[in-house]
């Protein structure tokens, strides 16, 4: 076997052949979960007008302390009926027009409202409780850049500015392949030697906010023909992932049937645990992944290579895994050789998420993982991680 690429090594490897996809408009209320390639500019200025911040009164600051007349009152969405008379207020809802000649605006709470009269107790500093005109965001500037995911906080930005359609990536058309004889639909009678197939179901899962229209293709017996012909059809997406069938026993068919449908292999090999046996190619522009058969080994290839690479097909900013920081509730020694990813639960804590291991760290384990809620970074090298030791790791939820 050639020597092992580091997970390091293997993803600046898949990033560097992710070409980003072509573009289409998307209206606003179809641009959740994707990726915006050309700057959203807000369509007005935010707020459009001088509002208030509270409800009260509109007055001017010079005025107070004082007993004044009210002139009128404004709701939210109805224009002044004119300005504030000089030695006067105006009623004010959160979000009203603050109408001419006002520059301040006094809370209802620290005034006496007596229907046509006011008492301000206090003294009102000039500019108080009034949102500027644009203060959030002026018309023609940038409300999102280029690069970033769409997600809840940016659709309310952008429903705010008046931006109706987004120039967005396309979604990226994924193929799910698993193979082997093994392998039946959860729900069938097992025979001798038989197991339910899980990794397609897995992968789709795990891929799930990266922005990908995914294609579970029917599982493939381990024969060439069979191989050749679901292959085939898995690269007319553009993005094939496949599982199992990549290691070096006599049914493991996938990379040489690939190799003959003009699959150009980049690596083979990552130095990491589990998951060693994985396979990175292309055609033409089809990116595939061959991914090992052990569940836990697809979900980690799944989550370290695939899911970026879907990410930055979109021309996302931050394609890579996005690490959170947490503490081990245990000792973990290291792996001399290779990363590992270690299944574990998170725990709160007054320092932050405490990262305990689940039982059961086999690549086959999977049922044992159900109970995980982290994948946890274990760095090569020598030595052990102590407890409470700072750790990265991945979030499974």
């Amino acid at each position: 076997m050639p020597e092992l690429l580091t997970v390091e090594q293997a993803l600046a490897h898949v990033l560097a052949h992710a070409e980003p996809l072509p573009t289409e408009t998307v209206a606003l209320d179809d641009a959740f979960g994707r990726v915006l390639r050309e700057p959203a500019r807000s369509a007005v200025d935010l707020p459009p007008f001088p509002s208030s911040a509270m409800d009260g009164f509109a007055l001017r600051a010079v005025d107070t302390p004082g007993d004044l007349p009210i002139a009128f009152r404004i709701a939210a969405g109805a224009a002044p009926p004119g300005p504030v008379p000089a030695g006067a207020a105006a009623g004010i809802a959160t979000g009203g027009t603050v109408p001419e000649g006002a520059d301040a605006i006094v809370p209802i709470e620290v005034v006496e409202d007596h229907g046509d009269r006011l008492i301000v107790p206090g003294e009102v500093v000039r500019g108080q409780h009034i949102r500027p005109r644009g203060g959030d965001v002026g018309a023609g500037e940038i409300v999102v850049d280029p690069g970033a995911g769409l997600g809840a906080v940016q659709i309310g930005a952008l429903a705010a500015a008046g931006v109706p359609t987004l120039v967005c990536s396309v979604r990226p058309r994924v193929a799910i392949l698993a193979t082997g004889d093994e392998l039946r639909s959860p729900g069938d009678a097992l025979e001798p030697g038989q197991i339910y197939e899980s990794n397609r179901r897995m992968i789709a899962a795990a891929l799930v906010g990266s922005g990908a229209v995914t294609d579970v293709l029917p599982v493939s017996p381990d024969d060439e023909v069979a191989h050749r012909a679901a292959i085939e059809r898995g690269l007319e997406a553009d993005v094939l992932v496949t599982s199992g069938g990549v290691s070096m026993g006599p049914h493991d068919l996938v990379r040489r049937v690939a190799a003959e449908l003009g699959v150009e292999e980049i690596f083979w090999g990552v130095a990491v645990k589990p998951g060693k046996p994985l396979a990175f190619g292309v055609r033409g522009s089809t990116l595939v992944f061959g991914l090992p058969g052990n569940p836990v080994s697809s979900l980690v290839g799944s989550l370290l290579f695939v899911r970026p690479a879907l990410l930055a097909r979109q021309g996302h900013a931050d394609p890579e895994p996005r690490y959170l920081d947490g503490r081990l509730s245990v000792t973990i020694r290291r792996n001399p050789n290779r990363d590992e990813y270690i299944r574990a639960r998170r725990l709160r804590s007054d320092d932050g998420p405490r990262l305990e291991p689940v039982g059961g760290q086999e690549s086959h384990m999977i049922v044992r993982a159900a109970s995980a809620d982290a994948l946890v970074h274990v760095p090569r090298g020598a030595g052990a991680l102590p407890a409470g030791g700072c750790v990265r790791f991945l979030a499974l939820d």
